[in-house]
């Protein structure tokens, strides 16, 4: 940061946030939101003890990475280590992040007093979504004794969760076997048992398709897609086709069960979102039950700049919402 008025910045994130950090250092957290808190290229999270320098700069510069890493590290002089994510390097290694301090990241974290694997540098994201901390609450709470179907579910800390929570069973699909592999690793440091059938490395078309042709229904279903995605099973586009996607999954559920529908769309307002699950409810075999936010610090905490649509009701563009299920007398 090359201004008094950026370094100020910097100081206020780590100021405001300083009951985020446990005396273990074994939490994650998001320390700044530059979208929000006043510089756009920037975004610091903390997953443990370790850094993540998230840069979205058109033309990286690794001097100004230095300088925030170098505040950063005066402010926290207990992280041991730094990663930057480049968002437009030019190899996947700088997408994925490169270590520019210490030896050994964080391998796991702490969120409500649950154990999640991570690994830092997977892919182009931490391993681990920050914004659905308040919906992991939410499973805890909620799922005692409940059958969970997780899908699109990335490296599982949704059904860890669930399962955490006293869920009779949890099934995690996504189309990566590595993701999933680093779930099995959430269970294994958190004494669950793991069960193969539980893990289902396959596209969501045919993996819906097939809990169908099996009748298998779940108590509740969680969709938490990705923004767009592509295959020759199916596409997924959540600004333009979230209730397509919804209705997929609505005949897996039981009735009285629950339906968990994230939206992460950035150009899609709160407002749409909300209309397009109330026109779903419209046939009353579902029922907006509630919206869950996520975490203020996750949002920015010193708000200089307003979100490039408007999320309300949500607080982010990262909208989660709760629905209750009536069940279909259809036959399958």
């Amino acid at each position: 940061m090359t201004s008094s008025l950026d370094i100020s910045l910097l100081e206020k994130a780590v100021a405001s946030r300083l009951t985020l950090m446990d005396s273990q250092h074994e939490s994650a957290f998001r320390l700044f939101n530059g979208f929000t808190e006043g510089h756009p290229d920037l975004v610091l999270d903390v997953y443990g003890s370790s850094l993540v320098i998230h840069d979205y700069a058109d033309a990286p510069n690794q001097t100004f990475i230095r300088e925030v890493s170098e505040q950063i590290k005066n402010s926290l002089a207990w992280l041991r280590a730094g990663i930057v994510k480049t968002r437009n390097g030019k190899t996947q290694e700088e997408k994925r992040g490169r270590l520019i301090f210490g030896e050994n990241p964080d391998r796991k974290i702490k969120e409500h007093g649950i154990w999640y694997a991570i690994d830092l540098t997977m892919n182009r994201d931490a391993s681990f979504y920050l914004d659905t901390s308040l919906l992991r609450k939410w499973l805890i709470e909620n799922m005692r004794g409940r059958s969970v179907l997780n899908t699109f579910a990335y490296t599982g800390s949704l059904g860890v969760a669930a399962l955490a929570g006293g869920a009779s069973l949890t099934v995690q699909t996504d189309r990566n076997r590595e993701f999933l592999n680093l779930a099995k690793d959430s269970y294994s440091i958190n004494g669950f048992p793991i069960h193969k059938k539980d893990f289902v490395a396959q596209d969501f078309f045919p993996a819906v398709a097939r809990f169908k042709s099996m009748k298998q229904f779940f108590d509740c279903v969680i969709i938490d897609p990705p923004f767009f995605s592509e295959t020759s099973k199916g596409r997924v586009d959540q600004e333009h086709e979230s209730a397509r996607l919804i209705n997929k999954v609505r005949p897996l559920i039981n009735n009285g069960g629950t339906l968990v529908a994230i939206n992460n769309a950035l150009y899609v307002s709160g407002q749409e979102y909300v209309r397009m699950l109330e026109e779903l409810c419209g046939d009353g075999y579902l029922k907006i039950r509630e919206l869950i936010p996520v975490p203020q610090e996750y949002t920015g905490l010193n708000k200089v700049t307003d979100p490039i649509t408007d999320p309300s009701p949500f607080n982010h563009s990262t909208k989660i919402a709760v629905l209750d299920v009536t069940r279909k007398q259809v036959t399958l």
